[in-house]
């Protein structure tokens, strides 16, 4: 039961390993782009190539769905970046439901936590594999496996590693299960030291747009925490008079610098740098995204945008 990429690796990795997959449980196809055309998710996608039976409910309560799933016996369902199941749907299976998360529960629980790991700045993240129960991933958890995060990646980059990292976890929590050899440990162990436990809610567009009086790490760490998407916003702001400008910024470099720079100031030649005043020194963006136009480098962005020493953040 997926939808995005990322749950594409877990499903390839159980085929690969010999398990047998009796079905898929996806999104139904949505209209999206200019022409509203239909759109299939990347589970069904890999699913149709595969040949595999495919489910996609409106509603997981619609007697039909429950009837179609109850057909395919499956002794276990697998669950990986997808809505939230009625107790009629997880508990169907003889070994319930199996979830993977992108995060080291109980840190994270909720829907965005690769994105607020790296906004906080952690060093490091992880998979969680857990059976559900009826809170939001809250169940027992039977395998974790840790990844650093450096100080440049971004969520492009963790989410990657951690989708083949989860997909191998996958496969190893089902043929543990499969064994009867794996325990389950209340979530409530792994926080034995009573650390704040750190949410991941939904990310909104009010979440994503950059404080720029804020330090230079939590300006830098929201960048490559919404970076490539949602991505973080701002807004050039005329010296005199003009209209605003939007920006999304996708990749910056921190340059650590005790200067006397009104916060906010732009630093250019005008050609191949664009540096902002921050608390703790110059934030070097690099990559960004005027409004209605395409992604690029600073470099371009200054070749076409020669007015920049016109504005401020």
């Amino acid at each position: 039961m997926g939808t995005p990429d990322f749950a594409v690796a877990p499903l390839e990795a159980l085929i690969n390993a010999g398990c047998n997959v009796v079905g898929v449980v996806t999104n139904p196809d949505k209209p999206a782009g200019r022409g509203q055309k239909l759109k299939e998710a990347a589970v069904k996608k890999f699913a149709v190539q595969k040949e595999l039976p495919i489910l996609q409910p409106e509603k997981f309560r619609n007697e039909e769905f429950l009837n179609a799933l109850r057909e395919l016996k499956a002794d276990i369902q697998v669950v990986v970046a997808f809505k939230m199941l009625p107790e009629m749907v997880w508990n169907m299976p003889k070994y319930g439901t199996l979830n993977l998360h992108a995060s080291l529960l109980p840190q994270y629980r909720g829907a965005a936590p690769i994105n607020w790991a790296i906004i906080n700045g952690d060093k490091e993240t992880g998979v969680s594999t857990f059976l559900l129960q009826h809170e939001i991933d809250t169940g027992n958890i039977l395998f974790q496996e840790k990844i650093d995060i450096a100080e440049n990646d971004n969520v492009e980059i963790i989410h990657d590693k951690l989708m083949n990292v989860g997909a191998n976890l996958v496969v190893k929590t089902i043929q543990a299960i499969e064994c009867g050899d794996y325990k389950q440990i209340p979530q409530e162990n792994y926080n034995s030291n009573s650390e704040v436990l750190k949410s991941a809610p939904k990310i909104f567009k009010e979440d994503c747009k950059i404080d720029w009086s804020k330090d230079i790490a939590n300006i830098h760490n929201l960048i490559r925490g919404l970076s490539p998407y949602p991505a973080a916003w701002t807004e050039l702001l005329p010296n005199d008079e003009g209209k605003k400008i939007g920006l999304k910024i996708f990749s910056s470099r921190k340059e650590p610098n005790q200067h006397s720079e009104k916060i906010g100031t732009l630093i250019t030649d005008g050609k191949s740098y664009l540096k902002v005043a921050v608390k703790g020194g110059f934030l070097n963006i690099t990559e960004l995204q005027q409004s209605g136009k395409k992604r690029m480098k600073t470099e371009d962005f200054l070749r076409g945008f020669q007015q920049i020493s016109n504005y401020h953040l």
